[in-house]
């Protein structure tokens, strides 16, 4: 190209050159993490042994997919007294696992070496080491109330005791599988394979139609009053951006045109990573598959809050990326509904 031909005509602007690493402003917050969760300390021979011995060491403990809250926090004990107290009671943990070691973000003090107790049964509180005042609780049930710190080891404590709990033996030959490196390797010791926790990608959609309105949706009965963003899992082969066209289309035959990436959320129950997107559709009709979603109906922003105000629809509480999302594309906080 000729220098002539590379000059813009004197009427046309020169667009604003941006860094190449720049991100665009409409991405989510991203939060700090709150543990270091040691991968390389976790693979030393002896690591889980060494820590159940030292003074400071800190265990959670989960049974039955429920965890100990104490008000708004996960219960923290020192591990060595609880193991002793647990052991005792006849109540050993079928599993340990290596959490990590909370960082200065967190509200423990920095360093804090953090284990996780998997139980069978659940001894009652005041029993085993349990403190009186703790209460066996499912994640769900109190995510609204707890701190980060606390959102944080709870939603990791659950992932892998999920994943323990449903890979116990080798895919390959069905020998049962051996734990290693602080409980995030098991492996089969007929044929040395070794096998890591797994986590299914899953898309998370806000779609924008043409004239700005958000478009929501919902499973179940079609009088139901609870709206949200639309998801999906992503399939084998498959890129996060197919997904987010190939899910919509599906489950509301609206055809994206474009989509963009904002961040994501943890959701280990049993084991998604929830990617979330903002998509745009020149279309303006929306048609529920009759089958994951059975209702969808767009939403101005004045219209959406006027519907949560006025109770004749719930939305995602904040616990959940789907709420990041809505409340993204609606420009800020969302008013709930008194004594919802």
């Amino acid at each position: 190209m000729s220098h002539a031909e590379s000059v813009l005509p004197v009427h046309q602007a020169a667009p604003e050159r941006l860094p190449a690493n720049h991100l665009v402003e409409t991405l989510l917050p991203v939060r700090p993490a709150l543990v270091d969760r040691g991968s390389a300390a976790r693979i030393r021979p002896g690591m889980i042994e060494a820590l159940l011995s030292g003074p400071d060491t800190r265990a959670a403990v989960l049974s039955r997919r429920q965890g100990l809250v104490q008000g708004s926090n996960l219960v923290l004990t020192g591990a060595t007294e609880l193991l002793a107290e647990l052991k005792e009671a006849g109540l050993t943990p079928d599993l340990v696992v290596y959490l990590g070691a909370a960082l200065p973000a967190s509200d423990l003090p920095a360093g804090t070496e953090l284990l996780l107790f998997v139980l069978h049964e659940q001894p009652e509180p005041g029993t085993a080491g349990i403190p009186a005042d703790a209460t066996w609780a499912g994640f769900r049930e109190v995510a609204a109330g707890l701190t980060a710190t606390s959102t944080a080891l709870f939603v990791e404590a659950s992932a892998i005791a999920n994943w323990h709990a449903a890979h116990t033996h080798c895919p390959r030959c069905g020998t049962p599988t051996e734990v290693e490196a602080g409980g995030w390797v098991r492996r089969c010791p007929a044929d040395n394979s070794e096998h890591y926790p797994r986590t299914d990608p899953a898309i998370i959609v806000t779609v924008v139609g043409p004239d700005g309105r958000l478009l929501l949706g919902g499973g179940g009965p079609v009088d139901a009053r609870n709206y949200s963003t639309l998801a999906g899992f992503v399939e084998p082969g498959e890129s996060l951006e197919e997904a987010v066209v190939r899910e919509i289309q599906e489950e509301v035959g609206v055809r994206v045109a474009a989509c963009q990436y904002l961040g994501s959320q943890s959701w280990p129950f049993p084991a998604s990573l929830m990617l979330g997107f903002t998509a745009v559709t020149e279309d303006a009709q929306a048609t529920p598959d009759g089958v994951e979603v059975t209702r969808a109906r767009w939403f101005t922003r004045e219209e959406l809050q006027e519907a949560v105000l006025s109770g004749e629809i719930t939305i995602s509480s904040r616990l959940s990326i789907a709420r990041s999302l809505i409340e993204h594309w609606y420009g800020g906080r969302i008013q709930d509904r008194a004594g919802a």
